[in-house]
């Protein structure tokens, strides 16, 4: 079994405060979210190491026992299993304390639906916290009871990138004590191809003495005729006329917000410069950080030229060989 080092999995000093533990969990837990990171084990692992932190060490009865504890847990490991009561045979350590965890289901309603599935604890969690004989289905986890809920209602929808930029609502219908009932669900600013909206409570009947199951309408984002999207960043492409690229000047680059920027373009830029325009990309969701905006140059040849525009050119040709020939003497 493994220790877990819990103020490391939030990075914060053995010293934080509640304020700042709270805040490190916040933050961390957005942005491992599993509906943030659809089929990512690394962040659903690293999400269920957060939640089981945060549940120890928000906790102050359960921050003081897990202080104490430090390098001498393997000693709590080693003492016989404990009783129904949770104390530990002998008086050892425990000091017959019992502590509530948070099971799975209320880890979809603190959470968004995204543990996983199965048990979000570890062993080591279930061994020193869970308050319980540890004996079950499996060495180290404590049996507990499922609250009866409706089963859970899958559907799916379509978004512009146009309304993953800015947010919109997408009505679904659900069947509910034997009607079709429209079900408004917001769908937030910034949201990732393959992520899942939940909408709590409005999934399958409720069962006798339970709860409803919850609602998930996962996404899928189409593709853009103008901007492609790698994570919050987009990427676009700007013409620049041949006069600009060989003296330089302004060209406009448009922005999915609908808005036009003005991008200096220095002289004998050639084609597939890219520009980084700062905070020009998608938001994201749960916070106020934007992605940014990527421009790639292409050279304009004119669609035609007037008999003046030829006559410069073939001056500039005429020119160009010259200095080339030039080149070629010396």
């Amino acid at each position: 079994m493994e220790f877990k080092d819990y103020y490391a999995v939030l990075g914060v000093s053995k010293t934080a405060s509640e304020d700042e533990i709270k805040r490190a969990y916040r933050k961390l837990a957005r942005k491992f979210h599993p509906d943030l990171n659809p089929g990512d084990k690394a962040a659903e692992a690293k999400f269920k190491d957060l939640n089981e932190a945060n549940e120890v060490l928000g906790d102050p009865e359960k921050r003081k026992k897990y202080d104490e504890l430090g390098a001498n847990w393997r000693a709590y490991e080693n003492q016989p299993p404990r009783g129904p009561s949770g104390q530990w045979p002998g008086g050892g350590g425990g000091g017959g304390a019992t502590y509530r965890t948070v099971t799975p289901e209320e880890m979809q309603d603190l959470f968004g639906g995204g543990a996983g599935g199965g048990d979000p604890f570890s062993d080591f969690f279930h061994t020193f916290f869970s308050g319980g004989d540890a004996a079950g289905a499996a060495p180290g986890r404590r049996t507990r009871g499922r609250s009866k809920r409706g089963s859970d209602v899958e559907a799916q929808t379509d978004l512009t990138l146009d309304e993953a930029f800015r947010g919109t609502t997408r009505r679904a219908v659900v069947h509910r004590d034997g009607k079709e009932r429209a079900v408004e669900v917001r769908i937030p600013a910034g949201i990732k191809d393959g992520a899942r909206v939940r909408a709590t409570g409005e999934g399958a009947d409720a069962p006798p003495g339970g709860t409803a199951g919850d609602l998930y309408l996962s996404v899928r984002v189409l593709p853009h005729s103008r901007f492609e999207r790698r994570g919050s960043d987009l990427y676009t492409r700007v013409g620049v006329p041949v006069t600009t690229a060989v003296l330089g000047g302004e060209v406009e680059v448009p922005t999915l917000a609908g808005t036009t920027l003005r991008v200096k373009v220095p002289e004998l830029t050639a084609a597939g410069r890219v520009f980084r325009l700062r905070g020009h990309g998608m938001p994201t969701v749960g916070n106020d950080e934007r992605g940014d905006l990527y421009a790639t140059t292409e050279i304009q040849i004119p669609p035609s030229i007037s008999p003046e525009e030829r006559q410069h050119y073939e001056t500039l040709r005429a020119l160009a060989d010259a200095n080339a020939g030039a080149g070629d003497r010396r």
